[in-house]
């Protein structure tokens, strides 16, 4: 059985019934009987409402290194969870099937919860369910958390109270106030830098890059436990120069010990017609990440590559030994290398 709507945070109504969204640095201005750009936030009569409260399309036990999150709780299982849509319109998008359903909604069809797809899953079940599987964390991801940031919020205090850690894996584009606000309960984030050019986000995502690099200074300085992801698209992102730049900002706004996940891109949605990055492109991004400084620069969608492992950063061993998402070796303990005793920083490194 749906339940109804439920009231959105952070809006500020406006004349002639409108509202502006304060959740996302978008900050829709949204007309009675619409919905903002995320498709999933409708103005009914100057009130804003969550269309996706508690209505879940995807839910999956997932190993902590799929997000990626590879300081945090390695070898252990994350319950992740989604809701249909995304404040992001990303060409590239690879979960593209949920994240940009649109939903039909005017003045004149208000949408109804029958219309929206997924399944009921309440705040308290997304807790019991993560219990029963015996998962150190539940991650908001799939599609964009910020979005179902009314369900985060209040799974993520009742997760804090039963011992669960709460992660998004999100494209970093929270407003400032949403952010601050459910800080107390956020304990690492994967975040999504795409590239470190303007044209790039304003083109193929629709978003400005400076939001993004803001937010996470933000997170960086609220205490989050961040690590960064960037898919390099052929043609658009994969410039040594801007790779740098990713590398520089990483290094100096959040700190050498800020893992960095260079990913492999494949064809998806409306980048069909562009080639996978070639390998040697994902490894000399990894190279320039570690002249530049980092410690922890990692390859994705390559499994079986070098770039997988944690290494420490004074004695050079390797301290996770990773295929893919599983872990062969770990010589990390106590937060220490086994071998040297250099402190590696994460979250539960034992």
């Amino acid at each position: 059985m749906s339940q109804p709507f439920k009231e959105a945070m952070f809006y500020t109504p406006i004349e002639n019934k409108g509202v502006v969204c304060n959740l996302c640095r978008h900050r829709c201005k949204i007309l009675e009987g619409r919905l903002g750009t995320c498709g999933v936030r409708y103005n009914k009569g100057g009130k804003l409402l969550t269309l996706v409260y508690e209505k879940i399309i995807a839910a999956h036990v997932d190993p902590i290194e799929k997000k990626p999150l590879f300081h945090v709780w390695p070898r252990s299982s994350s319950f992740s969870v989604a809701t249909v849509g995304c404040n992001f319109h990303c060409d590239f998008c690879q979960n593209a099937d949920i994240s940009q359903v649109k939903i039909k909604a005017s003045p004149e069809s208000e949408p109804s919860p029958e219309q929206i797809p997924g399944e009921q899953l309440s705040v308290e079940q997304v807790v019991e369910i993560a219990e029963q599987h015996h998962c150190k964390s539940i991650a908001y991801t799939y599609t964009e958390p910020t979005i179902f940031y009314e369900y985060a919020y209040e799974a993520g205090k009742l997760a804090h109270r039963h011992n669960i850690l709460n992660v998004f894996v999100t494209n970093g584009y929270l407003t400032a106030e949403a952010l601050k606000e459910i800080k107390p309960y956020l304990d690492a984030a994967n975040v999504d830098l795409k590239g470190f050019n303007a044209d790039f986000y304003r083109k193929k995502i629709g978003a400005k890059l400076e939001e993004v690099l803001d937010s996470l200074k933000l997170m960086k300085s609220l205490g989050i436990w961040i690590e960064v992801t960037t898919l390099i698209v052929p043609g658009w992102n994969d410039k040594e120069d801007d790779l740098r730049k990713v590398a520089h900002f990483i290094y100096a706004e959040l700190g050498e010990d800020t893992p960095w996940h260079i990913s492999r891109f494949f064809p998806h949605y409306k980048m069909m017609d562009v080639e996978p990055t070639p390998v040697h492109i994902i490894r000399k991004a990894r190279e320039i990440g570690l002249e530049t400084g980092l410690r922890y620069v990692y390859t994705g969608n390559l499994p079986g590559d070098e770039g997988e492992h944690t290494y420490c950063y004074h004695c050079n061993k390797i301290l996770i030994r990773r295929y893919g998402y599983t872990i062969l070796e770990n010589h990390i303990k106590e937060g220490k290398c086994e071998f040297c005793g250099a402190v590696i920083d994460g979250i539960g490194l034992n």
